[in-house]
Parts: structure tokens; C-alpha cells; sequence
């Protein structure tokens, strides 16, 4: 594959943007590359500066489920266009996505609008302070919940530590109050509510993490969260910015029986445009200023253009109900995945649930941070090397989720599963 117009974006970024990206994974240090400039993307694929064309399966960390372009999506998104692009006024689109999501996620009574995940995280852990009046907020070790200073902490040593700063630029006062535990441990969370039960804010938890690779939640983690802070008075708050509406229409609060009284919305609520939700139960949402003194604002919150293809895609999902499907051809290529690395005496293992999975060179179980850690993440380079030469676009991380989309066919999953058989890795 040619890479000569991809180098000299890059090197021309560099010039005028922190290190040529505008988010650092982007930048393919964790896989020992250069990254790709991509000139345009279409169904289940994405095309580079030098016209090589890629099997896309990040699609653009998750929120294209109905492949790039979608037309159903830019047909709406064009006429709001042609009426104007940002007004900082309300308009009757806000109010029809606001309905459809709570129509679909039974815990959610009223929702606000903002314009990226992180910030919905920020407010709702501003709400959830406001509504208790405690700052103390527990959060689990590999869960990323966007750049808000306070979630931006590491663990200590122990099992139930404060989180130190984990990025130069976050005061120790920011994250004093964060409590950081590890994902699926159960006991832990007894403990930090019996120390700390009554300075509890809320506990926020991916409750798939998506962010130190796919990691599912042990039965009975999350039920456990949710009956301590059941009991101390504390909120639950599910940060579902890559679940909702990925795993089925709506949140996975209904496949784990847990509701949860907040939820972050992100990615696919917009379509492909940037766009978040803090939403929940109308006792909790109503303490937003105007309504009530908890303060957040945003002149970009409900733009009109992410509103409707947010509209357009969750409209075209509930009437295609692609979900089933999608599952069964994630779970038909992770075996044949799995299958060719067994081949190679490949040590590694496969975390999947419906659309979204992650190949960990780790012979597992990966279960959390820790052994999430372990994995190789060497081999993981060369296995992203090969796949991208081969026209495969795979997460340049190793801890992050791939996904499959509306639009990927047979032909590229073979083409992947024979691409994986090629690949020499040891």
C-alpha cells in the first residue's frame, strides 16, 4: 500500500497540531505506527489520502452502526442544513429524540442534551453532587468516562484506594474525592460503602467497559452496586456512551436487570455527529437549572444538525431491528478469529457481546484492569500492522472495542478471517 500523501498530512499536523492529532490514539504510538488521513468513508468502509480503501471495523469508535454515510441519515441531516446549522434556541427536533429515548430506556424520564460524552458524564456527576450534597464518587479502575479532571485518576496499590491524578494538569484536589475500585469486584464495593456509605455521591461504571478492551460485568456486580447505593442513598449512574443503543435498541439496563438512575448517552444518539445525553428518573433531571439550581449550559447542547441524524438512525434501527443479526455475525467472526489463532499457537482471547468485541492477546480471562493488562501488547501491534496493510482497519489500541455495522457482508468477514489465517506473528 502506498503511504506517501498519508506521511505528509501527517507531517504537515505536526506542524500545527499537538502531535498531529486531535486525540491521542489516534496517533498510532500504542501500535508503533503512522496514522492514516482518510479522505472520505462509505457502508462498512473507509478510504485514505492515498485511495487505499479498509474493511472499517472502529467505525469511528462505535456510533456508526448503520455504516458511513448512511443515506437515511444525510437525506435528513441535509434538510435541517439547508435551514440553518446552530441556533442556541430550542427546536421541536430536541423535544422528538428526547421522547424516542425515553420511549426506549425504561429508568429515563427526562433528558438533557450536550455535545460529547465527557460532558454528559460532567453533569451528571455535578447532579448527583447537587441532588445528595456529598462529593465522594466511586468509579472502577480501566472504566474511561471522557477527560473530566476528577475521573481522570489511577489507582493505587490497593483494593480500595483515592485516585491520584493520572494526567499532569489535574490538581490532587480534583480527584481527592474519587474513589477508584477494581471492575467486578463485588467486595470492594461492600467496603467502600461501609467506610464511606454516607459521603457517597454516586458510583459511575461502564456497565460493559469498553475502554480496557470489552469487559463484561460478573452476575451480580451490577446488582450489587445498585443495592448498596440503593441503601446508602447514593445514585447510580451508567455511563452507556458506547452501549446505548449498540447492544439492543435502547441501554443494557434491561439485559442485566439493573436500573440505574442516571445514564450517560453518547455516539449513536448522534448519528455519526458529536452528541451526548445526561438523562434519568424526572425527581434526579429535574434538579437542572432552570428547573432547579444545579447549573449546566451549553451553546452547542440539542444542535439541531447532530439532533436529527440522531433521529434518522435511531428511527431506521427501530423499524430494522438489525440487532439479532448483527450479534450473530459478530459471534460467526470472533469463532473463526479465534479458530485461526488457535492454528497459530496464539495465545489470546475473545470478550464479545452483541456488535462489539475485542481480540486480547492474553490467553485470559480478562475480567479487569489487571488482566487486561497483561496482554501482549507487541503482539497486538503486529497484528494491527498486518491487518491495516492488508486494507483492515482495526482500533490502533489494544484496549479498545471493534465493532460491525448494518453494512458489513460476508465478503469482508472472509476477507478478514483469511487475512488473520496470513498473518505471521511470532
Amino acid at each position: 500500500m502506498k503511504r506517501d500523501k498519508n506521511r505528509e498530512n501527517f507531517q504537515n499536523a505536526k506542524k500545527v497540531i499537538p502531535g498531529g492529532v486531535n486525540s491521542p490514539v489516534r496517533a498510532f504510538k500504542a501500535v508503533g505506527a503512522e496514522p492514516i488521513f482518510i479522505e472520505k468513508a462509505k457502508g462498512p468502509y473507509l478510504y485514505d489520502s492515498d485511495a487505499n480503501k479498509y474493511i472499517d471495523y472502529c467505525l469511528s469508535w462505535g456510533p456508526m452502526i448503520l455504516g458511513h454515510a448512511n443515506k437515511v441519515v444525510l437525506d435528513d441531516v441535509k434538510k435541517v442544513i439547508d435551514k440553518g446549522t446552530s441556533f442556541g434556541i430550542p427546536t421541536k427536533l430536541e423535544t422528538e429524540l428526547a421522547k424516542m429515548i425515553v420511549e426506549a430506556i425504561d429508568s429515563v424520564e427526562k433528558v438533557r442534551f450536550v455535545s460529547s460524552g465527557t460532558e454528559a458524564v460532567m453533569t451528571a456527576i455535578r447532579l448527583a453532587r447537587g441532588c445528595t450534597g456529598r462529593d465522594k464518587i466511586v468509579k472502577f479502575a480501566g472504566c474511561y468516562h471522557g477527560h473530566v479532571d476528577h475521573m481522570l485518576v489511577e489507582a493505587g496499590s490497593g483494593a480500595m484506594t483515592f485516585g491520584s491524578p493520572s494526567s499532569p494538569g489535574v490538581p490532587k484536589d480534583f480527584t481527592k474525592h474519587t474513589i477508584v475500585l477494581p471492575y467486578n469486584d463485588t467486595e470492594s464495593v461492600k467496603k467502600a460503602f461501609d467506610k464511606y456509605g454516607d459521603k457517597i455521591a454516586a458510583v459511575i461504571v461502564e456497565p460493559v467497559a469498553g475502554n480496557m478492551g470489552v469487559v463484561l460485568p460478573k452476575t451480580g456486580f451490577l446488582k450489587a452496586i445498585r443495592q448498596h447505593c440503593t441503601e446508602k442513598g447514593s445514585l447510580l449512574i451508567f455511563d452507556e456512551v458506547i452501549t446505548g443503543f449498540r447492544v439492543k435498541y435502547g441501554s443494557v439496563q434491561d439485559v442485566f436487570g439493573v436500573e440505574a438512575d442516571l445514564t450517560c448517552l453518547g455516539k449513536i444518539i448522534g448519528g455519526g455527529f458529536p452528541i451526548g445525553a445526561c438523562c434519568g428518573r424526572a425527581e434526579v433531571m429535574d434538579n437542572l437549572s432552570p428547573e432547579g439550581s444545579v447549573y449546566q449550559a451549553g451553546t452547542l447542547s440539542g444542535n439541531p444538525v447532530c439532533v436529527a441524524a440522531g433521529i434518522a438512525t435511531l428511527k431506521s434501527l427501530k423499524s430494522q431491528k438489525p440487532y439479532d443479526a448483527l450479534a450473530r455475525a459478530t459471534e460467526e467472526l470472533c469463532k473463526s478469529i479465534s479458530q485461526s489463532l488457535e492454528e497459530k499457537n496464539i495465545p489470546h482471547s475473545i470478550n464479545r457481546i452483541a456488535s462489539m468485541f475485542t481480540l486480547f492477546f492474553n490467553p485470559g480471562p480478562v475480567t479487569d484492569y489487571v488482566s487486561s493488562a497483561r496482554s501482549d501488547t507487541r503482539l497486538y501491534a503486529r497484528y494491527f500492522t498486518g491487518m491495516l496493510k492488508a486494507g483492515i482497519y482495526l482500533p490502533p489500541s489494544q484496549f479498545e472495542a471493534c465493532f460491525i455495522s448494518t453494512e458489513h457482508r460476508q465478503k469482508d468477514f472472509d476477507k478478514t478471517i483469511a487475512t488473520v489465517r496470513k498473518l505471521v506473528l511470532k
